[in-house]
């Protein structure tokens, strides 16, 4: 419990003192677990948590990833009980974390200190790296891996960053979308202007801005930016297959969002969209005079927030390229347009599906569940997993163990308590296999 009782929130600069408190109490948890080299790595922002343990250079080596930070708890009004401050109720631990992603991380820590106990070393050669800024876009990461990535080579990554796909249905992410995302701001002049004076001369930002962003998809759902969909593999009949497997034991969509109707690309079934297709979506606009009551005004400036999940074989740098372009194309004569890139750009990942660990991985799990695991793709994105192949030049088998319906990322986190010892036996049973 005491590891979820540190706020170890990345994004909020108050924490920072916390953060280095989580990378010790981690760094001292590898040390009980009978690591022979734990270490904090300082990086330009929250430092890197890095173990090993060579037991025999004819062994493969298996590095373990996951992240210690989390999400604000914010808002700290729908919290039954405080964030920081865990609350067993029911058989399930509540607390911000707790899910995404604190149990899998120590759950890992845990499995290799039984196989030490049980045969003096764990099978395999491991390296342990912990990282403080997944939520904040892994850039220091990243710029470890590309400067001392051969300190961390290894034969394959072990992902603790996952879930299952449905309750009580273990399973693997083996595709991950790629992401990236920027601001578009509109400006018609040097100032908002009375609406009854200007209204009929002078473009208004807002309406601007609507008629742009209605240029971002045909009438049937397709992203109708020039060259989006150039690089994009299509779905195989085996792609299409193992969507239809994994959607078979998870909810529909319609149920589990809460939305009224479907939407989306044609050609596709909204699982295939979600999981297969790339995205555009709008997440936020605004312009003008949001306040309460009434203002006649006709604004100067106007806000769109957009953000792309891709596929392979997609580049996020050059779809911002294309999206710019459109913007350039379609904006209307005398307006200016400005554009803010954002962080958490990520590149698409697939694992392929006979991989040697991913195979052995799955047998573990099949009898530890006496259930055929699920490999399934996910609409969201672990950015890491396409840098570690970049880096390291290897592949990430993607296993974790909460469940889906945990809010992740919002009040009320949870972790089911019955899933943990499962979690320590699936991780040291996994380690042994990729050591036979």
């Amino acid at each position: 419990m005491d590891v979820l009782r540190i706020p170890s929130v990345s994004t909020d600069p108050e924490h920072k003192a916390d953060m280095v408190r989580q990378a010790e109490w981690i760094r001292a948890r590898l040390e009980r677990a009978g690591a022979p080299v734990a270490d904090i790595v300082p990086t330009a922002g929250h430092p890197l948590v890095i173990g090993r343990w060579n037991v025999n250079d004819d062994k493969p080596t298996v590095l373990i990833y996951g992240h210690y930070d989390v999400q604000p708890a914010d808002p700290l009004e729908l919290w039954e009980t405080p964030p920081f401050e865990p609350s067993i109720r029911d058989g399930y631990v509540y607390a911000r974390g707790s899910a995404d992603m604190k149990a899998n991380l120590v759950a890992t820590i845990q499995a290799v200190e039984a196989l030490a106990a049980q045969y003096g070393q764990p099978p395999v050669n491991l390296i342990f790296l912990y990282e403080g800024e997944e939520e904040v876009g892994s850039s220091n990461l990243y710029a470890y891996l590309a400067e001392h990535g051969g300190d961390v080579a290894c034969d394959i990554v072990i992902s603790a960053d996952s879930g299952f796909p449905a309750v009580d249905v273990p399973g693997f992410f083996v595709a991950l979308k790629g992401m990236c995302g920027c601001q578009i701001d509109i400006k018609t002049g040097e100032t908002d202007l009375h609406s009854g004076g200007y209204g009929a001369a002078v473009p208004n930002a807002n309406q601007v801005l609507a008629q742009l962003a209605a240029t971002f998809h045909d009438d049937e759902g397709r992203v109708a930016i020039e060259g989006f969909y150039d690089r994009v593999a299509e779905l195989t009949e085996s792609d299409r297959a193992e969507i239809v497997q994994a959607s078979a034991v998870q909810q529909d969509v319609i149920a589990e969002s809460g939305a009224y109707a479907l939407w989306g690309e044609p050609g596709y079934s909204p699982a295939e969209r979600i999981y297969g297709r790339p995205t555009l979506d709008i997440n936020g606009m605004w312009g003008g005079f949001t306040g309460e009551g009434a203002k006649t005004v006709t604004p100067c400036e106007a806000h769109i927030k957009i953000t792309c999940r891709l596929v392979p074989d997609q580049d996020p740098m050059e779809i911002l390229e294309l999206i710019e372009a459109h913007v350039r194309k379609n904006l209307s004569p005398g307006v200016q347009a400005s554009f803010q890139r954002k962080q958490g750009i990520a590149y698409p990942y697939t694992i392929p599906r006979d991989n040697w660990a991913l195979q052995r991985a799955a047998s573990v799990i099949s009898d530890l569940y006496a259930a055929s695991p699920v490999f399934f793709r996910v609409g969201g994105s672990v950015p890491v997993t396409s840098e570690f192949k970049r880096y390291l030049d290897v592949e990430t088998v993607s296993l974790g163990f909460f469940q889906p319906g945990t809010p992740i990322h919002a009040p009320n986190e949870w972790f089911r308590l019955n899933d943990l010892p499962m979690a320590q036996r699936g991780y040291a049973a996994v380690i042994e296999a990729l050591g036979e």
